[in-house]
């Protein structure tokens, strides 16, 4: 059984159809020489059946007193009629050249085939079979036998060479069926091999090949298609992994190289200089914070690619949580108004760390962005449908311009340094694929108003809990 599992398609549709056809073969073969056999069969009780009954309808109605009746043969032409006496003694027969009845009945076969009719009797003599039957008559007082023969095979020689025949048929229909079934099941498997082909050549560095469609609508075409779609999603995957570990490993190499060269400052002046001490330790502390954030922010997303990110839901109020968070905001930022405008309760289901992890990413870069002196603004206010809470969060900074509002949301991507020399921005370019894997957790729908110097409006739509038992872990 193993060894068929481990067998090509292809020998198995060919070793399938064989099997099919040669089933098919041996019971058309089969039920042929039966219905040869029974076609003679029932030809024969048909005929001694039917000269049965006139013979007895004969003698009831007196016909059979008249010479000429038994001069024209009173039964089915093809059947022999002989009439004995209880001694055995022959009275009339119509075929003086017929076997006799002792060599008949000697050679009559104990077990008759199961087509053959069981009040029937069937004797096989050299070169054909016999099918006869008898029955008693009371013809003028006087008791007598009366036998009914009938020849089913004038030549056993037909039925020997017919069933020669069909076997020598079926075994050409098999070969054939082997033949035909291994080149259809190529013809068709042709495909299929193409395609294992053409993947098979497709590596890693050339993901950006194809399968060939085919023409014809059919499975083999949704196969294909589906395989390069596949092939799409690697390409993108794996181009996105290769641009985020250059991006990782570049964005690493700056604060590994700043403390390794102010290491290398420490070990030369630090021990005499303090200010050099001072300024080297300092340094060293900021780029490792930095480093810090920089793996912090990449094991988060990590374990979210992974789907390993833990949520922890529960029914909270969004509005309370960006009073807090505005509020925090506001003590620790003094280079910028921090204003929460308008607030109001909103129960929504969610985990309350990374949601004000949210809050946290955009009004920390509206910061970063803002020059000093700017201003910061929050406010909260349910939708008309009652079902949404909406927060804006805004500011009057640089603004992001209309080609880069799609891409801010890509790992690593910042815009043109130029763009915001002098307000002191920066980081990892990860913040924003954080908010954004975290609103889509939560089907938060994030959109913006901005524009180069003209500031930037962040709309957050958040769907309320319908239950407060609306918990989702």
């Amino acid at each position: 059984m193993q060894s068929i599992t481990r067998l090509r398609i292809s020998t198995k549709i060919t070793i399938l159809y064989a099997a099919i056809l040669m089933v098919v073969l041996i019971l058309s073969s089969v039920v042929t020489g039966l219905g040869v056999y029974f076609s003679f069969y029932h030809q024969a009780e048909v005929e001694i059946g039917m000269s049965m009954q006139h013979l007895v309808e004969d003698f009831s109605s007196g016909r059979a007193q008249n010479p000429a009746f038994w001069r024209k043969s009173p039964v089915m032409p093809g059947v022999v009629l002989r009439v004995t006496d209880l001694t055995g003694q022959m009275v009339y027969q119509n075929d003086d050249h017929y076997p006799s009845i002792e060599t008949i009945e000697a050679n009559e076969i104990g077990n008759p085939p199961f087509w053959a009719d069981q009040s029937m009797k069937v004797s096989e003599l050299r070169n054909f079979s016999i099918y006869h039957a008898k029955m008693t008559l009371d013809y003028q007082g006087q008791i007598y036998q009366v036998h009914f023969f009938r020849t089913i095979t004038a030549e056993k020689n037909f039925l020997a060479t017919l069933q020669r025949f069909l076997f020598i048929t079926t075994l050409v229909g098999c070969f054939m069926a082997l033949v035909v079934g291994y080149f259809v099941s190529r013809r068709i498997l042709s495909p299929i091999r193409d395609m294992t082909d053409s993947a098979r050549v497709i590596e890693v560095s050339q993901l950006g090949r194809r399968l060939e469609v085919p023409q014809t609508r059919d499975e083999l075409a949704v196969l294909a298609e589906t395989f390069n779609h596949m092939l799409e999603r690697l390409e993108r995957g794996f181009e996105q992994q290769k641009r985020f570990v250059s991006d990782a490993s570049h964005e690493l190499r700056t604060p590994v190289t700043v403390i390794l060269g102010y290491s290398d400052l420490l070990s030369r002046w630090g021990r005499e200089d303090a200010k050099v001490l001072d300024e080297g330790i300092a340094s060293i502390r900021s780029e490792a914070e930095n480093m810090q954030e920089l793996i912090e922010k990449l094991l988060f997303l990590a374990r979210a690619d992974q789907k390993r990110q833990v949520l922890h839901k529960e029914i909270l109020d969004m509005g309370q949580l960006l009073s807090e968070v505005m509020g925090k905001m506001k003590l620790v930022t003094k280079t910028h108004s921090v204003e929460l405008l308008e607030t109001c309760e909103g129960l929504v289901c969610g985990d309350k760390v990374i949601l004000r992890q949210l809050l946290r990413i955009f009004l920390e870069n509206s910061i970063k962005y803002t020059p000093q002196g700017g201003h910061i603004t929050a406010l909260a206010r349910q939708m008309p449908d009652a079902r949404t809470l909406e927060i804006v969060l805004a500011d009057d900074g640089i603004g992001i311009a209309q080609e880069d509002q799609k891409k801010i949301f890509e790992r690593f991507y910042r815009v043109d340094s130029s763009r915001t020399k002098g307000t002191g921005a920066g980081g990892t370019g990860l913040g924003l694929s954080i908010a954004k894997w975290i609103a889509e957790q939560h089907d938060i729908i994030i959109s913006m108003d901005s524009a180069l110097g003209k500031g930037t409006r962040i709309h957050l739509l958040v769907p309320l809990a319908e239950k407060k038992q609306d918990i989702d872990a």
